[in-house]
């Protein structure tokens, strides 16, 4: 709890900074130390405790001594100096998508706007419209903001409701009469947006496990507690559910909590068919009310005919009629990745060193990653000029030998608002790896933004397009551009379309990463990890692409490095 805490503080202290128009530097340490922070899997007071907080990577003398000032007092002076000097809500506004530090001042200074209820109205009135710089399509994107602030509190991304999921399961596994625990709901079926938590659980003292979940650190407010079950809201707004059954109805259970609807309906309609029917807590013959099943999932799809269905694909999308002919796909799995392919080092917006990822990942089992800082254009985040690319390429070979693991120097190269390329032509084709993405002008038209991507793909050089829709959720909608499109033109340039897996971007989407293996287009599952922490990040990637009904051959970094290789070298 209190390193998501602090990191909303460091996080706030940056937007502060910004429109303070602070050193970019200053705003860039904050941010980097609010991201390491997220990613930490261990409790910072426990690493404060043993004077370990300046090896945390991103953390620098300044913010640890900030973190230790939280720690003690439950805040930090600079942080309220900070807020005092700002006139109020400002960094409210901020929250909203297309409001930036002097968007957000001037709606303070000339509107008198504090609060995101006002800005509505404000909008709505057409008043915004009418300030400096502003326009109606500036008017529009602010209220599709905060239309999506508001979709974000009904459901939340995966990447923070799963940490916050796994807490809980930590916690009820330690219980010693809890025998089988598991995830439910659609966040086992690792949907990109989650609205609440299911848990089942057996255990022979469902009092016990209901006592300690409902007094849990992260509970906020108890809605309902049980003698089998209890409802709670967490910290963060997401509503946790806890069941306890039988042994005999734990897998019956795990099914019908797991979903979809549909996916339930049509194992039920076929459940009928056989004389039998299914509910929570188990699969009974009709005739004598007879438990056939229920102990297992495996159990109760082998009742009706099937064999066990992954939950990613319980969408009611012909994984049933698949199943039922024995057609299935070989779903991947991450011990299927060998690499990845796109990641971010102190060269850029990174928090580590080279030698400090490659060692990352080859405790991840990896035989090869790809380097690929940001290109020169974007200052902001340290973007590489050309004569730093080619001291890296030494360095990226250096790594490579000392580490034992392949260090291919790449780049994410920006796609310039015409389409051109950020590094010319000799550059690119002496890298390894080219990942080309869209860091700006996100509010080009349909056919301007589609032409610009298809453009990038047209050059020899460009081996996958990074982020292909460019959406962060729950903070930015994709931009507008054609997917069909896109797809075919990377059909065309064998071109692979990455799917990101980092939890705030998830992008591909399952839907378009679908249409992308249809079509016989390569995909990318890569982590745009930028700290070793968010190589895990990789878990993400892959229910992404195992919704997407993807197998290890449609993904290029299931290849070994040779095959790699060639497949890259021959364009």
């Amino acid at each position: 709890m209190q390193n998501r805490a602090i990191a909303a503080m460091f996080n706030d202290i940056g937007d502060m900074l910004e429109i303070k128009e602070e050193s970019p530097f200053r705003i860039t340490a904050y941010r980097r130390a609010a991201r390491a922070l997220e990613d930490i899997g261990e409790d910072v007071a426990a690493i404060a405790g043993r004077g370990e907080l300046l090896k945390i990577p991103g953390v620098g003398k300044g913010t640890a001594e900030k973190i230790q000032e939280f720690l003690q007092t439950g805040t930090c002076k600079y942080y309220e100096e900070l807020r005092g000097s700002l006139p109020a809500g400002i960094t409210t506004l901020m929250s909203v998508p297309e409001v930036g530090p002097k968007t957000a001042m001037m709606l303070n200074e000339k509107l008198r706007i504090t609060t995101i209820e006002e800005l509505e109205k404000a909008a709505k009135d057409g008043l915004v419209r009418k300030l400096p710089r502003m326009g109606a399509k500036t008017e529009e994107n602010i209220l599709k903001g905060i239309a999506l602030i508001r979709r974000t509190k009904e459901r939340q991304p995966i990447g923070r409701v799963l940490p916050q999921a796994q807490e809980i399961l930590d916690t009820l596994r330690g219980l010693k009469d809890v025998k089988e625990i598991a995830l439910a709901g659609s966040l086992r079926r690792m949907r990109e947006t989650i609205g609440d938590v299911d848990i089942v659980v057996t255990s022979a003292k469902a009092d016990r496990v209901m006592d300690t979940f409902t007094t849990m650190p992260r509970v906020k407010q108890v809605l309902a507690k049980g003698p089998t079950r209890s409802s709670v809201i967490l910290d963060s707004g997401v509503q946790a559910d806890v069941r306890v059954v039988e042994p005999e109805s734990f897998g019956a259970a795990l099914q019908y909590f797991t979903g979809s609807k549909d996916h339930n309906v049509k194992v039920r309609e076929r459940a009928v068919r056989k004389g039998l029917k299914i509910n929570e807590y188990g699969v009974f013959r009709v005739k004598d009310e007879r438990r056939v099943a229920g102990k297992t999932e495996e159990d109760v799809y082998e009742a009706v005919g099937l064999p066990w269905i992954p939950p990613e694909v319980r969408e009611d999308q012909g994984e049933i009629e698949l199943a039922d002919r024995g057609k299935l796909p070989n779903l991947i799995s991450l011990k299927d990745i060998h690499g990845d392919l796109q990641m971010h080092t102190r060269w850029s917006d990174g928090s580590e060193n080279v030698e400090e990822m490659a060692r990352a990942a080859k405790e991840h089992g990896y035989e090869y990653i790809a380097i690929t800082d940001h290109s020169q254009s974007l200052k902001f985040v340290g973007g590489v000029t050309i004569d730093e690319l080619r001291e890296n390429a030494k360095t990226c070979k250096k790594v490579s030998d000392k580490v034992g693991i392949a260090v291919l120097l790449g780049t994410e190269c920006d796609i310039l608002p015409d389409g051109r390329l950020d590094y010319p032509d000799e550059v690119l084709k002496e890298l390894a790896v080219v990942v080309c993405s869209v860091h700006s002008r996100f509010g080009m038209s349909r056919e301007e933004m589609t032409a610009r991507i298809i453009k990038a793909m047209d050059n020899p050089y460009v081996d996958i397009i990074g982020h292909p829709t460019g959406r962060v959720l729950g903070q930015r909608d994709p931009y507008e551009v054609d997917m069909d499109r896109l797809v075919e033109a990377a059909k065309r340039t064998n071109t692979a379309l990455e799917i990101n897996a980092s939890p705030d971007r998830l992008d591909l989407s399952d839907a378009h990463a679908r249409m992308a293996r249809e079509r016989g287009v390569r995909l990318v599952i890569s982590t745009d990890a930028h700290s070793r922490y968010e190589l895990r990040f990789m878990e993400y990637g892959i229910a992404v692409a195992r919704r997407a009904w993807v197998e290890p051959k449609d993904v290029l970094n299931t290849l070994p490095l040779t095959q790699l290789m060639d497949h890259l070298n021959a364009g």
